[in-house]
């Protein structure tokens, strides 16, 4: 196979991530949306023998070379796919251990490719169901950061579009730990992260508007969090010199107010998500701040209930990686 030097820059990695899922349809819809410029860029991480079976019995097809590494056929506009070892009998239906270490296999060398070669705009990930990856609840954010050796949970979930962003605090928690997690401290650095990140990648200094955690904001009680922990972060955060707001009700900031601002920082998972998804659908990215390298993932799950129904909306796949290559133009 013919090997060329590495001449193409900021090249893109796609993780083809969970195998039970809408997956290759969407990277079959995104692959014939794209401009041969970019195809050239993008180097998937895969099995190419379940992308194959799983094309097949979707009724598509896409011409895929097979690669040692990302220095290959760099003057090739088939889909180039790096090769990680998987067992299965049903290409939809792969058992669990087998998912699991083909998934972090994949995981583990897009990590080690974007560590040792400065030449990678960044990883975008295809979506991984959190069983799939482990059994304690966290998903690609969390396993990432400690790859990177983050320390105190500093790592950013950043889900944004054109319009808004919207970010929280806590990720995949189970709601009775929220209140545990929350800390001044944790508040203070996420959103420090959110408003460096603004200003050193998009030039401009965010409107943030911080949520509360309770409903009402809990009347501002003495022993409430917002009281003991929302309240003082913000205060520290403006002396900072940051254009933060709050602590805002939840229940209404997504009425109109929420136009007012670039980010809106909610304290869990499905408190600021499930608002922004219904307002976008699938218009947006879903970035991981704070890591030594871009992160990225469709704003949307595997969707077992929607294979072979040729119903996926490859949109948000397109969105991350329209937004790496512009950043890296």
């Amino acid at each position: 196979m013919r090997q060329l030097l590495n001449t193409i820059k900021n090249k893109i990695i796609i993780l083809s991530g969970e195998p039970n899922s809408i997956n290759s349809e969407i990277i079959y819809k995104c692959w014939k949306k794209l401009p041969s410029k970019i195809k050239r860029k993008i180097y998937f991480i895969s099995n190419y023998k379940l992308l194959k079976k799983q094309l097949d019995k979707l009724g598509y097809s896409l011409k895929i070379t097979k690669i040692e590494n990302i220095f290959e056929n760099e003057d090739n506009n088939n889909l180039k796919l790096i090769n990680i070892d998987l067992n299965f009998k049903n290409p939809f239906k792969v058992n669990k251990r087998e998912t699991r270490n083909y998934i972090l296999k994949s995981l583990n060398l897009a990590h080690k490719i974007v560590t040792e070669n400065k030449n990678i705009a960044g990883i975008i990930n295809c979506p991984i169901s959190k069983p799939s990856l482990n059994n304690k609840g966290f998903g690609v954010t969390e396993y990432l950061a400690k790859k990177c050796a983050i320390q105190n949970n500093s790592e950013v979930m950043l889900i944004r579009n054109n319009n808004l962003a919207v970010s929280p605090i806590t990720t995949h928690n189970k709601i009775k730990d929220i209140s545990k997690k929350l800390k001044k401290n944790l508040i203070v650095n996420k959103v420090k992260k959110i408003n460096s990140w603004f200003k050193e990648k998009l030039k401009k200094t965010p409107k943030i508007a911080i949520l509360g955690l309770n409903p009402h904001n809990a009347e501002l009680k003495k022993d409430s969090e917002e009281v003991k922990i929302i309240l003082p972060a913000i205060k520290n955060l403006k002396q900072k010199g940051l254009n933060v707001k709050g602590p805002y009700v939840a229940d209404t900031i997504f009425i109109n107010e929420y136009k007012k601002f670039d980010v809106i920082v909610g304290m869990y998972h499905d408190q600021v998500l499930a608002p922004f998804k219904t307002l976008y659908k699938y218009n947006a990215v879903n970035l991981t701040l704070g890591l030594n390298y871009p992160r990225l993932s469709p704003d949307h799950g595997v969707a077992i209930d929607l294979i072979g129904k040729n119903k996926a909306n490859a949109s948000s796949l397109i969105e991350c990686i329209n937004f790496l290559n512009k950043r890296h133009k």
